[in-house]
């Protein structure tokens, strides 16, 4: 097993930079920490090129199913790798998702709009995951999706769903065209318990501070809000993901 003790390594310089959007476009690689975000990945059959193990640390014979040798580093360099406040021993360097496509032509599909917060992000990939959502389609502005406290937040589901960075008002003239209805989130629509849950929908959501963009909102073809009962100005965007798409999911 090749073993690493220096902080300065080249492959440590090299999954270091993992931890920036830049870093990982250009290698078209993500870093992610951890035994159960790694088990997710490999449920999800993601092709993984390092699996890192800190010293002390014995691997799962499960995972001898990515088929990668094991790196072995030292608590001083996993310390250093992690974005953690404490590292769990494990890590892994996978392959980002390639020609990810979500067919736009039925199912039940969530439009981010800017969101900018990497925990919100993550959490309403986890909620969409949870409700059978079909797939997430994000524009320019939004966190991105391999962030590593995104893919914390998402506890895996990253891994499982179809998360596509589009043009949202293509992503929206698309659904029209397959009679596949769009929900806005709008103090100027109707309370959302007036619509009927749907076999089909795409509910879009906008910028925490600024909410959708009003071209975007132009587009929809019903606009709807949650009843605020108590004295907040407003929900968390994640609340308002999770109480939308299971009112809005036919079971």
């Amino acid at each position: 097993m090749e073993r690493i003790e220096s902080p300065k390594n080249p492959k440590i310089k090299a999954w270091k930079k993992l931890h920036t959007k830049r870093g990982r476009e250009k290698s078209v690689l993500f870093f992610i920490e951890g035994r159960h975000l790694i088990e997710e990945a490999l449920k999800a059959n993601l092709p993984f090129v390092e699996l890192i193990i800190r010293e002390g640390e014995e691997m799962p014979k499960e995972w001898k199913a990515a088929d990668v040798k094991p790196v072995e580093v030292t608590a001083r360099v996993m310390k250093e790798l992690s974005e953690t406040e404490t590292p769990q021993g494990f890590a892994a360097v996978c392959e980002l998702p390639e020609n990810v496509n979500i067919p736009l032509e039925t199912g039940q599909f969530l439009f981010l709009d800017r969101i900018q917060d990497p925990g919100n992000m993550g959490t309403i990939i986890r909620t969409a995951h949870a409700a059978g959502v079909t797939g997430i389609a994000y524009s320019e502005g939004t966190a991105d999706p391999y962030n590593s406290k995104v893919i914390r937040s998402t506890q895996g589901s990253l891994f499982h769903i179809p998360v596509q960075k589009m043009d949202l008002q293509e992503a929206i003239a698309l659904c029209k065209e397959n009679g596949v209805p769009v929900f806005g989130t709008s103090f100027d629509g109707s309370t959302y318990s007036a619509i009927e849950p749907q076999q089909k929908f795409a509910l879009l959501l906008g910028n925490e501070g600024q909410g959708i963009d009003e071209e975007l909102l132009a587009q929809t073809d019903h606009n709807l809000y949650i009843p605020l009962y108590g004295g907040a100005e407003s929900l968390n965007v994640s609340v308002a993901a999770g109480i939308l798409l299971y009112h809005l999911k036919v079971v």
